[in-house]
């Protein structure tokens, strides 16, 4: 949240800048220029839970006896979506100061990151047969299929239409304080 504010703010500075111009209309490179400085809108974070069991099949005794060594993971974290504004070409941003409107074409909201708390991931088991191996690789696997799980996951509960539509509050809100009555905002096709 604190990146959006950021980037609010930098937009806010610069688009005042340009709005002071009278004689500012199409699309003036400096705006885009500040948009993509800041690079990321982060508008939208699900906090998720998710339990991860990983385990690893072993044959022994010439494959007579199979052994298995497992895990389970209380996985604990946080997924961000926004909008990446390094993205941006020169032609996606126009605005006209005589009717005072502004004229954005967006890349899609994506998924910008999802991190474990690591306080609150544990181990809830691990569980290693006798005749089986200990592989010590079998918690970082079930950390990255954590990972990988609660990105799916908060996808799938609409992480990105979130993200999507509070960037869009956002924009608007900051253009509308910077004096363009009419705000259009156009939206990528996800790919």
């Amino acid at each position: 949240m604190a990146m959006g504010i950021a980037a609010a703010l930098g937009v806010a500075f610069f688009l005042g800048r340009v709005r002071a111009d009278p004689a500012a209309s199409g699309t003036p490179p400096a705006v885009v220029t500040a948009v993509r400085d800041m690079a990321r809108l982060d508008a939208t974070s699900f906090h998720i839970e998710k339990v991860i069991e990983v385990s690893e099949a072993q044959s022994r005794l010439w494959g007579l006896v199979e052994a298995k060594d497992a895990i389970l993971l209380v996985a604990v974290g946080d997924v961000v979506a926004g909008v990446d504004l390094g993205k941006l070409r020169d032609d996606d941003v126009t605005v006209d100061l005589a009717t005072h409107t502004a004229h954005l074409r967006l890349p899609p909201a994506e998924v910008t990151s999802s991190t474990l708390d690591e306080r609150a991931t544990h181990v809830y088991s691990r569980s290693t047969d006798v005749l089986a191996d200990r592989n010590e690789q079998l918690e970082g696997e079930a950390r990255r299929q954590a990972e990988d799980q609660m990105r799916k996951a908060a996808i799938e509960a609409g992480i990105l239409d979130r993200a999507q539509s509070s960037a869009e509050r956002t924009l608007r809100a900051l253009f509308r304080s910077l004096g363009y009555d009419h705000v259009e905002l156009d939206w990528a096709e996800r790919g």
